[in-house]
């Protein structure tokens, strides 16, 4: 029964991989709670026996035996557990998902923390907990060659699932005739993935959309149906997310940041941040100060 043996320095926690794999797995049966704090490391948590809760950025949610939450990498989040229980704790190298081809067709969906219970994924949740418990068995055995792919082959099936459970081409764009359907796919695919490249430039409705080769209320519409959200909803939560990792150098000023992330001025920064944060950036800032700092 492995316990965690974490490295914090502020609220930040280092998160060192076994064997110089991309992968850290725990069977956790603690009853310890882990306070606020982030890594870059993606995360998965499931409980096996008793209920375990999980807040990540103010969102409290009570995960059930087999609930799945993920939560990506960079993200404020809490671990409360019960008196007696068992979980697992599964943190990974985010960039095994995020270099995939495919990663902008589910980028939207993997960008916020995500709880799998069989009411919204009854269809994929027996699938998703067994290619966990895949996961786990393949980490244990230290004899089986080339168990470390095996491994980034079941996460990348795990979030496959996911995504296929998300990405419906026939239901996604109703109003395009069948034909059109995986053309329209692609097409989208092709674009979140250039916003998610070229965020800190100066992208505008307009012009996204002309890339597109879509009038902008065809390509609004289109953008909200491929992603379940605006066009200027999406690239702002894209800079904020860059905004989070930059407000931890102390070298850089408020204004600074701003700007290599893309926001055209300081007012719609604050503005942009506090929506979205719940907090401004300074504040934001000072919340890593006060903890102690990450040692940049």
């Amino acid at each position: 029964m492995a316990n965690m043996f974490r490295e914090l320095n502020g609220i930040y926690e280092k998160v060192s991989y076994d064997d110089n794999r991309s992968i850290r797995f725990w069977f956790n049966q603690e009853a310890e709670n882990y306070d606020i704090h982030w890594h870059t490391a993606a995360e998965i948590v499931m409980p096996l026996e008793n209920d375990y809760t999980v807040i990540v950025g103010g969102q409290r949610h009570e995960l059930k035996e087999r609930d799945i939450c993920f939560i990506p990498p960079g993200e404020l989040h809490t671990l409360i557990s019960r008196p007696t229980g068992k979980r697992i704790i599964l943190m990974f190298d985010y960039s095994i998902i995020s270099s995939i081809r495919d990663y902008s067709a589910i980028s939207a969906v993997l960008s916020q923390s995500l709880v799998i219970t069989p009411d919204n994924y009854g269809e994929i949740q027996d699938t998703l907990v067994g290619l966990i418990h895949k996961i786990r068995a393949e980490y244990e055995n230290h004899t089986e060659p080339l168990r470390h792919a095996m491994i980034d082959s079941y996460l990348l099936q795990f979030f496959v699932q996911i995504g296929r459970a998300h990405i419906h081409t026939e239901t996604m764009f109703p109003d395009v005739r069948s034909s059109k359907q995986m053309e329209y796919f692609d097409k989208m695919n092709s674009i979140v993935s250039y916003v998610n490249k070229n965020y800190t430039e100066d992208l505008s409705l307009d012009s996204v959309a002309a890339i597109a080769g879509f009038s902008k209320f065809h390509f609004s519409r289109l953008f909200k149906q491929f992603t379940d959200t605006s066009f200027y909803a999406y690239l702002n939560q894209r800079r904020v997310k860059a905004a989070e990792s930059l407000l931890l150098n102390p070298h850089l000023s408020i204004t600074d940041v701003a700007l290599q992330s893309g926001f055209p001025s300081i007012s719609t920064f604050n503005r942009v941040f506090r929506q979205i944060k719940e907090c401004t950036p300074s504040e934001y800032k000072a919340l890593y100060r006060h903890k102690g700092g990450i040692g940049l």
